[in-house]
């Protein structure tokens, strides 16, 4: 992508530059968050043979930052819309409407430009995690707005452009590029709701603070995360599945942590939407690794039971801090543990208060010789956790900000 970008840089059509290198960010801004393309990139590194380099295997595990990416691209498309905006508004200035750039031209560039200002904003990790539902909205509406806008102003654009050079509109855009990554980006967006599905829902129980869903619409895999909503266009949750005790259907434990999950335990819901396939989540790197201790707290476990579903699982071992273990998640996920770890570390906070895991993992990581450690848990104690064992020199992988 440099190179394609550079090539542009030193081509004499400046405006077509900067719109074809906007076009390729936000394609790729997209696309890396498809969950065709996620699971295809889980696929391809989660290949490498554990017996490889530890190096190079943990450069793989790596992957999962492909979040990164996504804000990566997404700026960079941002900084050269900017500067095409830029270009356009100087050329209007000096040339007004007889130049290729019209009043409609000025308008629609603004416009967009507006949005993807909203966008960025309501990204930042402040907005995002204090009013998450509006981070959402915005994000998907702004998102789908900028794609019909910058469609729009190809079309506009391309509509004046071609006229100098005697061609039709549809013979200037099949050579213009920055077309061809707006129709793929549509696709890529379309493609998930075409495989929109109200589907039924057992559920089950488990304690005023968590409640078990299970499903048998589809089978899962290890690591997979099933997106999830009450309503198709308001916000939508990704909770990792694990198979359900001899049966082809499987499960997700939801547990309280907002508006939505809280509704969740209360109302029981037996049908809810999916949309896309099941994708591939952080744990599944940790099948790169010949032995593995995985962290969790409270609902946190839900996908370190997805290691069942692994035939070839890593010999692993299971810490696990949470209140009153047994009466929260009930006696059959804690069966559940149990088969993913015959002796897991139960630290019931119920009794012992909050400790500190960092000297516990260190210990079980030496006992067991442990190439990594998987942390689940909430956002700011996974990042604590996993920067403190860096720190000390212990492998850690934990799904952070830009996984």
């Amino acid at each position: 992508m440099i190179a394609f970008i550079i090539i542009m840089i030193k081509s004499r059509q400046k405006l077509l530059a900067f719109v074809n290198a906007a076009g390729i960010n936000l394609l790729v801004c997209g696309l890396a968050r498809h969950p065709l393309v996620v699971n295809a990139i889980f696929r391809s590194i989660c290949r490498l043979s554990p017996s490889a380099p530890l190096w190079l295997r943990k450069r793989a595990a790596e992957a999962y930052h492909y979040g990164g990416v996504h804000s990566g691209c997404g700026m960079a498309a941002f900084l050269w819309y900017t500067g095409l905006v830029a270009l356009i508004t100087q050329e209007y200035w000096m040339n007004g409407d007889s130049g290729t750039i019209t009043i409609p031209i000025i308008v629609i560039a603004y416009v967009l430009l507006v949005d993807l200002v909203a966008i960025i904003a309501v990204a930042y990790p402040t907005f995002r995690a204090r009013w998450h539902n509006y981070f959402e909205l915005i994000h998907r509406f702004g998102g789908w707005l900028a794609v019909a806008l910058f469609l729009t102003l190809l079309l506009v654009f391309s509509d004046q452009a071609r006229r100098s050079q005697g061609l039709s509109l549809g013979q200037y855009l099949l050579e213009l590029p920055a077309f061809w990554f707006v129709l793929a980006i549509i696709v890529s967006i379309v493609h998930p709701w075409l495989l929109l599905r109200r589907v039924q829902v057992l559920p089950e129980n488990l304690s005023s603070h968590a409640i078990r869903l299970h499903f048998d619409h589809t089978s899962t895999a290890f690591g997979k995360v099933l997106a999830l909503s009450n309503h198709p266009l308001k916000d939508w949750h990704s909770f990792a599945t694990f198979p359900d005790p001899g049966d082809k259907s499987f499960s997700c434990v939801v547990s309280k942590a907002g508006d939505w999950t809280t509704r969740c335990i209360d109302q029981k819901p037996t049908q809810l939407w999916k949309r896309g396939v099941p994708m591939y989540g952080f744990i599944h790197v940790m099948r790169l690794f010949r032995r593995v201790v995985v962290v969790a707290t409270g609902s946190g476990i839900a996908p370190c039971l997805s290691f069942l579903s692994e035939k070839s699982r890593p010999p692993l071992r299971l810490i696990w801090q949470t209140r009153n273990p047994n009466r929260t998640y009930g006696p059959e996920v804690f069966s559940l543990v149990h088969q993913l770890d015959s002796d897991p570390l139960l630290i019931d906070t119920g009794t012992s208060g909050r400790v500190n895991m960092v000297p516990i993992i260190q210990e079980v990581v030496r006992e067991f010789d442990a190439e990594a450690v998987c942390v689940i848990s909430n956002a700011r104690l996974t990042k604590q956790v996993v920067f403190e064992l860096m720190e000390i020199g212990v492998l850690a992988f934990g799904p952070i900000f830009d996984s």
